[in-house]
């Protein structure tokens, strides 16, 4: 396999302008979710790159949590020329609200002193890219393929991917009888595997009371008030007690590793009213994030918020709790064949052992694994996590073009491995 090797890699060599400027025109789409106007632009960006490396391309629409008309998803198709396991590189082209504090246009994909810059560019932009030209770069240099190679774009991700990669789960398109393994570009760096990720319980608390007169607020019960006593028991009893609990999990970064908990949203009076009115607030909603560990069940994470309600002032009487998001740690085998074959792609490429991690976050692993029912998925890409979500957002472009050589190299392994 080392000619084959070397003949792959150096049609990357040879591809490094096209991967970069792939990344940078991904970029220059504002495909923003929320409302994700631009999804189309991006999934015929991608199409006409797959349809170029001879790829059969596929559109799986859906309105499915985004309203509006139905968007799509892409998915390019290359056909093995011998029997063999399924590669599927799966990349999110939808991207957060660039927000406040930038110093370049986060839309204008700027390439400066060697990164990539713009929303997206990490988080994950660069790495589907890098995924379309690891599978471009293994058909231009002529190699029997010895199994089926597929990439897909899509959407949501940053929301759930209930529209994006759990749509592609539930009808078939990604599913155990037909994967073998599925390979997520999320940026954790050059030099690193990510094998799942943490739980999470996202969870509204809304307290209720009576709208009085603000002149008169002694007819009235503030609801506000009545909150009050649980976000300070969530403050000084739970989030302590959490900050006890470490994973032996890998989580990155280090901060990580420990359960955790934060209010995402506190909701009430007459919040987003240009003109107030004297009134105590009958209503008011606080949602929490609860990260959770492999080691913690979700049951008990449940039942300790349930207990604290019960225990703080007016409790279950006046405090309802509504769950809105469950998600359960996943993990793929450090001892896959996948994990192996990156592992030994990171040695040769980038030249030190790679570091085996889990996220501290959750990303479309979790609908690879609990609805396709994919065992063999991890997570490797370009960019550094901490880049994501952030202003000035920004990824290596010597990483984005390594991540490539890796991506083929740990194909070619897995054939190799296969045969």
């Amino acid at each position: 396999m080392t000619g084959i090797r070397e003949r792959v890699l150096q049609q990357i060599e040879a591809a490094t302008e096209e991967i970069i400027a792939l990344a940078a025109d991904l970029v220059r789409i504002p495909t923003v979710n929320p409302p994700g106007e631009e999804y189309c632009a991006a999934a015929e960006l991608i199409a006409d790159h797959l349809r170029r490396g001879a790829m059969e391309v596929e559109f799986h629409r859906t309105a499915r949590r985004l309203g509006g008309p139905p968007r799509p998803n892409v998915v390019g198709l290359l056909e093995g020329d011998s029997p063999g396991p399924c590669v599927h590189f799966n990349g999110h082209f939808d991207v957060v609200p660039p927000g406040a504090g930038w110093t370049v246009d986060p839309f204008g994909g700027k390439v400066d002193n060697g990164r990539l810059y713009g929303r997206g560019s990490a988080d994950m932009k660069a790495g589907l890219a890098a995924a379309i030209f690891a599978v471009e770069a293994i058909r231009r240099a002529g190699v029997r393929r010895a199994g089926r190679l597929e990439v897909s774009g899509t959407m949501d991700e940053e929301s759930g991917g209930h529209a994006g990669v759990a749509h592609l789960a539930e009808i078939g398109r990604i599913a155990a009888d037909r994967t073998d393994h599925v390979v997520i570009p999320e940026p954790f760096g050059v030099e690193r595997i990510c094998l799942g990720h943490r739980g999470v319980y996202w969870f509204r608390v809304t307290a209720s009371g009576v709208m009085a007169h603000g002149s008169m607020p002694f007819l009235g019960v503030n609801a506000i008030d009545r909150l009050q006593p649980f976000l300070e028991a969530i403050r000084t009893r739970l989030a302590p007690a959490l900050r006890e609990r470490v994973t032996s999990v890998p989580v990155v970064p280090e901060g990580s590793r420990y359960a955790s908990i934060n209010v995402n949203a506190i909701e009430g009076g007459q919040t987003g009213s240009a003109t107030q009115t004297p009134c105590v607030p009958d209503r008011c909603s606080a949602t929490f994030d609860r990260r959770f560990l492999s080691e913690e069940s979700f049951d008990d994470v449940k039942l300790e918020v349930v207990e604290l309600l019960a225990s703080v002032e007016h409790g279950a009487d006046a405090l309802e709790l509504e769950d809105l998001l469950v998600v359960h740690p996943t993990a793929t085998r450090a001892d896959a064949p996948l994990v192996r074959s990156f592992e030994r792609a990171v040695c040769e490429i980038v030249g030190q052992p790679a570091q085996l991690v889990a996220s501290p976050g959750t990303y479309d692993h979790k609908h690879v694994s609990g609805i396709a029912g994919v065992n063999s998925c991890i997570a490797y890409g370009p960019g550094e996590l901490e880049q994501a979500h952030q202003a000035d957002e920004s990824c290596a472009v010597d990483d984005i073009v390594t991540s490539t050589r890796v991506m083929a190299t740990a194909v070619l392994d897995l054939w190799e491995a296969a045969v």
